[in-house]
C-alpha cells in the first residue's frame, strides 16, 4: 500500500493551506510532504510584504518541473493531491507518468477545457490587470470573499484571508487562459488513476468544468472518477466539512492507487 502523500497547494496560498489535511493524513499513518512553490519559501507575512521578484516570471512548466523534482526525490511514487492550480499541476504530473494516483480538488483546467462564465468573471481582475503577464499580483479581500470562500461568514472569510492569502504570478493565469504550457494527453495509456473533486458552490473552478475534465480524462484506460460536494466553495480544503473531503479522498486512493 502507498503510504506517502505529496500535497500541492494552489496560487494565492502556501503549504499552510493544507494544515488540516496534513495532520489528518498523518494521523492515519501516512508520510505527508508539502513542498512550497519556487521562490515562496517564506512566511505568508513576508511573501505579502516582500515577494521574490523572480515569482513574476514563473511559468506553468516551471511549476510542474519543480514538483516533478520533488516527486522523483521520494523513495517510492506518492499519492499526488492538488488544490486549484495545484490540481492542474497534479494532472500534468500524472501525464508525465508520475504518482501512484492523483486527486485534483477544485482544479484549474488543462488545455481543452473551456472555463465557465462564472469562472471567467472570477478571473477578470487578474486577466485585466495592467501588464499582469509579467507582474506579481495580489488578490483583494473582495475577490477572495466572492470567488474563493463565498460559503463562509464574513468574519471567517477575513480570518482565512489574513492568514493564508499571498501574491501570485500573473503569468500562469495568462498562460492557462491562452492554453500555453498546460496541455495533457487525455488518452494517455500510462496515466495513474485520477479522482476529481468539485465543490458545487465553487465560483473559481466550477463543477461544470470538473464534469468536462471527467469526460475528457475518461478517454484514457486508467480509472477516472468525480466526487461532488454540495454547499462547498473553492476553499473546500480548509472550510468547515474538510474532514469529509479528506475521508473520501483517502477511501478512494486506498482502493485505486497503483
Amino acid at each position: 500500500m502507498v503510504k506517502t502523500i505529496l500535497l500541492v497547494h494552489g496560487a494565492w496560498g502556501t503549504p499552510e493551506c493544507w494544515a488540516h489535511f496534513k495532520s489528518w493524513f498523518e494521523a492515519q499513518g501516512y508520510t505527508v510532504v508539502v513542498p512550497t512553490w519556487p521562490y515562496m519559501d517564506k512566511p505568508a507575512e513576508e511573501l505579502r510584504r516582500n515577494p521574490d521578484p523572480r515569482l513574476g516570471k514563473q511559468t506553468i512548466k516551471g511549476l510542474v518541473d519543480h514538483f516533478e523534482a520533488q516527486v522523483r526525490a521520494l523513495p517510492t511514487p506518492p499519492i499526488l493531491i492538488g488544490h486549484s492550480f495545484g490540481g492542474l499541476i497534479v494532472q500534468m504530473l500524472l501525464d508525465r507518468g508520475l504518482g501512484a494516483a492523483g486527486v485534483a480538488i477544485d482544479s484549474a483546467p488543462p488545455r481543452g477545457i473551456l472555463p465557465s462564465m462564472t469562472a471567467t468573471r472570477s478571473a477578470l481582475p487578474i486577466l485585466m490587470a495592467w501588464r499582469g503577464w509579467s507582474r506579481i499580483l495580489s488578490m483583494s479581500f473582495g475577490s477572495f470573499s466572492r470567488t474563493f470562500a463565498n460559503t463562509l461568514p464574513t468574519h471567517e472569510q477575513q480570518a482565512a484571508y489574513d492568514r493564508h492569502i499571498v501574491p501570485a504570478p500573473g503569468r500562469i493565469y495568462f498562460q492557462a487562459a491562452l492554453g500555453v504550457g498546460n496541455a495533457v494527453n487525455f488518452k494517455n495509456p500510462q496515466r495513474a488513476p485520477l479522482l476529481l473533486i468539485a465543490g458545487q458552490e465553487d465560483r473559481t473552478c466550477t463543477v461544470s468544468m470538473a464534469r468536462a475534465m471527467l469526460r475528457k480524462h475518461r478517454q484514457a484506460p486508467s480509472r477516472t472518477d468525480l466526487i461532488e460536494f454540495p454547499a462547498r466553495s473553492h476553499w473546500i480544503i480548509a472550510e468547515p466539512g474538510w474532514e469529509e473531503v479528506a475521508e473520501k479522498t483517502l477511501a478512494w486512493v486506498k482502493i485505486h492507487s497503483r
